[in-house]
């Protein structure tokens, strides 16, 4: 048998988990569970709901019946204690309907539970459908399903109030790596891992200094999360000693790998982040990630994103010639014949000028402090092809070479 306690009250899974650790929390205002267990302890289930009733109090609802479904339908139904009640006479309303359901099941003059587990099975699931069917066999009382076992919230998070500020970094990473190792622990023994982790430290100065780090790939290592961390630290100080510290990882689920049986194994994902993040700190943090196209007729139109990029579009991809440019462009003089490029000399590329498609005019970002204006050309010289482009002052530089 089953027990449901319905109410406003907010210490539903408290009063249910006194009973049975093991309850379903349907809605915030509906826990059901098995009482099976408590007929040795409290006697005969109206034994049991005067039990439940003196925990719970007298502003819920409490019913016992055989099945789940039974007891929540009485529970949201009948007002204080009901034991294995009738259901028959409650009205087809408190089933959960569609509006296209209700008005047809009232042209059939059908009202109540009893009328309706009266009709053929067949026939509601030609008119309804299986939505239809299982509303038939919950009004037939037929519906004897497992429990969806309650489970509370897991958070990673963690906090330490210091007993002095702390204005060295070591001291602090040393605290940092206790917690860590704590949380990534937690994650672990619950199969999961994280791909965000946050630091937020309170400072002397009564100001908050957060890190927030977005990793690639989830992670639940500790040694490689406080050596990322570390070096974000080191890059982004705090601005003054700090007297507590926060930590929050944001779980999710691990990532598998399948390796090749003949091929190398390649690089550890926590060690090939932790070289990229080394490589961050020399180069700075916009000048490494993964080319990603932008919306823009820009010059340059990608950027470097730190994550892996995302394929939305199953269809082909066309095959295009590569661009790689030259960072900065090369200066370049370029011969004119007839007001198209004729001759060209740059640095380690000259030549004659076989032949040229342009010029494109293109603009833009005209309204902030980095705008461009240009003409381009696409030219072929006997070693390849090439983009070269003109600014308004008549100075032209060498972009790019075409593969």
């Amino acid at each position: 048998m089953f027990a449901c306690i319905h109410g406003p009250s907010a210490d539903l899974p408290q009063i249910a988990e006194a009973f049975s650790p093991f309850f379903e929390q349907t809605t915030p205002d509906t826990v059901v569970f098995r009482i099976d267990g408590l007929k040795r302890l409290y006697g005969t289930p109206a034994q049991i709901a005067h039990a439940i009733e003196q925990r719970a109090g007298h502003s819920v609802n409490i019913s016992i019946a055989e099945t789940a479904e039974a007891a929540i339908l009485a529970a949201r139904n009948f007002p204080g204690v009901t034991v294995n009640p009738d259901l028959n006479t409650l009205d087809i309303t408190t089933l959960p309907l569609t509006d296209d359901m209700s008005e047809i099941l009232d042209s059939w003059g059908i009202h109540t539970l009893d009328q309706l587990a009266q009709l053929p099975e067949t026939g509601i699931a030609e008119r309804f459908g299986s939505a239809g069917v299982s509303l038939l066999r919950l009004a037939q009382g037929a519906v004897d399903r497992p429990l969806k076992i309650f489970q509370p919230e897991i958070t990673y998070n963690d906090r330490l109030q210091l007993d002095h500020p702390i204005s060295l970094l070591e001291p602090l990473l040393f605290l940092i790596a206790r917690m860590l190792n704590d949380q990534c622990q937690k994650l672990q023994s619950h199969g999961m891992a994280a791909n965000e982790i946050t630091i937020r430290l309170e400072l002397e100065n009564k100001t908050e200094h957060t890190r927030t780090l977005r990793l690639p790939i989830p992670m639940r290592e500790s040694k490689a999360l406080l050596k990322l961390l570390q070096m974000d630290l080191e890059a982004h100080p705090p601005e003054a000693a700090t007297v507590a510290l926060a930590l929050s990882l944001k779980p999710v689920n691990p990532r598998t790998v399948q390796n090749e049986i003949f091929l190398p194994v390649t690089l550890a994902p926590d060690k090939l982040e932790l070289t990229l993040a080394r490589i961050r700190g020399i180069v700075g943090e916009n000048n490494v990630g993964v080319p990603e196209l932008l919306n823009t007729h820009h010059p340059h139109p990608f950027r470097l994103a730190n994550r892996q990029p995302q394929l939305t579009d199953p269809r082909p991809i066309a095959i295009c010639h590569a661009f790689r440019y030259f960072r900065p462009p090369l200066a370049a003089t370029v011969e004119l014949q007839n007001d198209r490029p004729a001759r060209i000399t740059a640095s380690g590329i000259h030549g004659k000028v076989l032949s040229a498609s342009g010029p494109w005019r293109t603009s833009g970002n005209w309204w902030t402090p980095a705008p461009w204006n240009r003409d381009e050309w696409d030219i072929a010289l006997a070693n390849g092809m090439y983009r070269i482009y003109r600014e308004p002052n008549q100075h032209w530089f060498l972009e790019g070479s075409y593969d």
